[in-house]
């Protein structure tokens, strides 16, 4: 099976699969320092606990074997400053896949996103059978928004979504950018 590749490096920046405990330290740091940052967006920031963060550090090599889901440390110059997720929602058909990324407030304006999601939408392409991949974010979160829009995504529709952070409106906004004709993976 193809699967995405685990270390991508984009000059300064890197992408890397997470080393379960031993990235413990680290996420928590950039996850304590971004609290404010996220808070308003991040449903999981009002249960967050160094408890729950080795969880989801324990479950990413499970997640990356069975190809439910491919989690990036977005590393820059050396130090993690921040997430990006390739995923597969439940009600996601098999030809679909999700892309989800948060930053440290530190490191956000400076197209670092951008990068990462170009970088992760092209591993999801190598995916066999997926046709397309998708960025979902609340409507209100602009910041989020543009990042789709920056790699050619088109806004494919708008739903209503329970409204589980502080700043969430109540309606996601959906981005879709289908597979190039002639891409491998298909």
């Amino acid at each position: 099976m193809d699967i995405p590749l685990q270390v991508i490096e984009l000059d300064e920046l890197t992408l890397r699969r997470f080393d379960g405990a031993a990235d413990l330290p680290e996420l928590l740091r950039v996850i304590e320092e971004s609290l404010e940052h996220l808070r308003p967006w991040m449903p999981w920031v009002a249960e967050h606990s160094p408890a729950k963060t080795a969880d989801f550090l324990d479950r990413r090599a499970e997640c990356w074997a069975d190809g439910t889901e491919y989690t990036y440390a977005i590393v820059l110059d050396g130090a993690m400053v921040g997430i990006c997720g390739l995923f597969r929602r439940d009600d996601t058909p098999a030809d679909g896949r999700e892309i989800g990324y948060w930053l440290h407030p530190a490191a956000t304006g400076r197209g670092l996103a951008t990068r990462t999601a170009r970088a992760v939408t092209e591993q999801a392409f190598r995916l066999p059978g997926v046709e397309y991949v998708e960025i979902a974010h609340d409507s209100a979160n602009r910041a989020s928004g543009a990042v789709p829009a920056r790699l050619g995504y088109t806004e494919h529709l708008r739903r209503p979504a329970e409204r589980l952070a502080p700043a969430e409106t109540g309606e996601d906004t959906v981005w879709r950018l289908t597979r190039p004709q002639g891409a491998a993976g298909s």
